[in-house]
């Protein structure tokens, strides 16, 4: 577990960062220092997946196929929402932002936990299961601002799992922006981070 910025005790926002299959917690934490630059009250935390994955397969097969891995995963994510609350940090002041399979771990994450977050970020992700995956109800969103970025060439996240997240979200009651841009791989580029920025500012002014 990578930490960093304010700590948890005396933090306004508290940032997981969550890093994608291949990768590391500090790839992914230097995107996290970048989006919360200039942000007073921010905690940064980026968890560290055992072989630098989440789950096994890819995220379009169907559940079963990733467990245990997955559950595992998303209990460390639940772990960190914990820590949150014994810090008096309630989830409106907590973000998720991931890129790839961390993105997809997020996602999965808050659909599955839905209530009112500071925010959730999905960079070249989608939510995990096949493609019209039935869906059991997990309450509400109340507004909470999710992002979902994805290229049009991304070889490993169609953008008809991008199109059915966003309308889960939505469906949830999230305030949901999907960009996809143009000519664009499995990447992450400089509006997708300035989207990212503009949600942690408003989770750190309470707004």
């Amino acid at each position: 577990m990578l930490r960093g910025g304010a700590p948890f005790a005396s933090a306004q926002v508290v940032l997981v960062l969550v890093h994608g299959r291949g990768a590391s917690a500090e790839d992914i934490y230097l995107l996290g220092e970048e989006v919360s630059a200039g942000v007073a009250g921010v905690a940064l935390v980026a968890p560290q997946a055992a072989g630098n994955s989440w789950y096994p397969q890819r995220f379009l097969v169907p559940l079963q196929q990733n467990e245990p891995y997955l559950t595992s995963a998303l209990g460390i994510l639940a772990g960190l929402m914990d820590e949150a609350a014994g810090n008096e940090v309630p989830p409106g002041r907590v973000l998720f932002v991931g890129f790839s399979q961390g993105a997809c771990l997020a996602l999965e994450f808050a659909r599955r936990n839905a209530r009112r977050y500071g925010g959730v970020a999905g960079l070249s992700g989608a939510l995990i299961g096949p493609p019209g995956a039935a869906r059991k109800p997990a309450g509400g969103m109340d507004g909470t601002p999710v992002y979902l970025g994805c290229g049009d060439r991304d070889s490993h996240i169609p953008l008809g799992s991008v199109e059915e997240s966003a309308e889960i979200f939505r469906a949830l009651g999230a305030r949901v922006t999907k960009s996809i841009f143009a000519g664009m791989g499995h990447t992450v580029n400089a509006e997708e981070l300035e989207a990212v920025r503009d949600i942690v500012r408003e989770a750190a002014s309470g707004a």
